[in-house]
């Protein structure tokens, strides 16, 4: 017993170092003069871009992606995970349409810096914006982001208006249901059917990837090798990260995104105002935005009254 017991350990590191190895990797965190110091605790910036890159046309037309060239972000997270004594776990969503100064190009929405220089200059943006230095850098692309739901075997939400949106190829009627990779793509896309737009689609975004990771991490996955080796080898593939990132880096964000007293919230916002040459654009409350930052800069807990709700 004690034999096979080695094979196994030794058979699961060998796999691990595989899947180390099918990561992609980019020297997206680059120092620079002025750069933030170093915080307490550990900083991620978690990005769904649109690529459509190794789509074919058939999986363009199934997940609804349409052929939009280049590379855009319309999701865009901050991860904290505290050190020790840190606190709790906090997840905040940064829209696409903030209104911060772009290094090199002046005053755009946040979406523009990725457009403009990729993760590099995505990265660097937010950096200066928050005043964090970030640790960890994962993006991941439509396919991948299908693959991963589908791979678990889809992903349950709860929806409590009918949400039709044909651009983003979502037809989902009021209640819970397991979405498949294409209907999950469909609802994180999506903002139409909502008063609030993109406000209301970052907010499902963070529930959707709760509720992903969740299901990624119950026993009905881990347990079961048909689901975990393909989440694994699908997860894996699926990742863009920085150069120096690995498997024990994601291991501690999954286990951080899965945790019960995980915080979620979005960036505070004193603003909606449309702008010549810009037109709408969210500007951050800087008195309740620098308190969350600072609050992440010294390692201590969120105060309640800067979490929306």
């Amino acid at each position: 017993m004690l034999g096979l017991a080695g094979v196994l350990v030794l058979a699961l590191a060998g796999f691990a170092g595989y899947l180390d190895t099918t990561l992609n990797r980019m020297p997206v965190l680059a120092d620079y003069e002025g750069r933030p110091a170093e915080g307490a605790g550990t900083n991620w910036l978690m990005v769904g871009s649109d690529s459509r890159q190794g789509l074919t046309d058939d999986q363009k037309q199934e997940l609804s992606t349409g052929d939009a060239d280049g590379g855009r972000t319309d999701t865009m997270m901050l991860l904290h995970i505290p050190g020790a004594g840190g606190g709790r776990a906090t997840l905040v969503s940064l829209p696409r349409d903030s209104l911060v100064n772009i290094p090199g190009r002046s005053r755009n929405k946040l979406n523009a810096a990725y457009a403009f220089g990729g993760p590099q200059l995505l990265t660097r943006t937010v950096e200066q914006a928050t005043g964090l230095r970030i640790d960890h850098y994962a993006e991941v692309g439509f396919a991948g982001f299908a693959g991963v739901v589908d791979a678990v075997g889809g992903v349950n939400v709860c929806v409590d208006q009918r949400l039709r949106d044909p651009a983003a190829g979502l037809n989902l009627n009021p209640g819970c249901q397991n979405l498949d990779g294409a209907q999950a793509l469909g609802f994180v896309r999506t903002r139409k059917p909502f008063a609030r737009q993109d406000l209301d689609r970052i907010d499902n975004q963070r529930k959707f990837v709760s509720a992903l990771v969740g299901k990624a991490t119950s026993a009905s996955v881990l347990a079961n090798p048909m689901r975990l080796f393909p989440l694994a080898t699908s997860g894996a593939r699926a990742l863009t990260v920085s150069n120096g990132d690995h498997l024990p880096n994601l291991a501690a964000a999954g286990l951080a995104l899965a945790g019960s007293d995980t915080a979620t919230t979005t960036v505070p916002i004193g603003g909606t105002p449309t702008l010549s040459g810009l037109g709408s654009v969210v500007v951050w409350d800087r008195t309740r935005a620098s308190q969350l930052f600072q609050s992440f800069r010294a390692d201590v807990a969120v105060p309640d009254q800067i979490l929306s709700r």
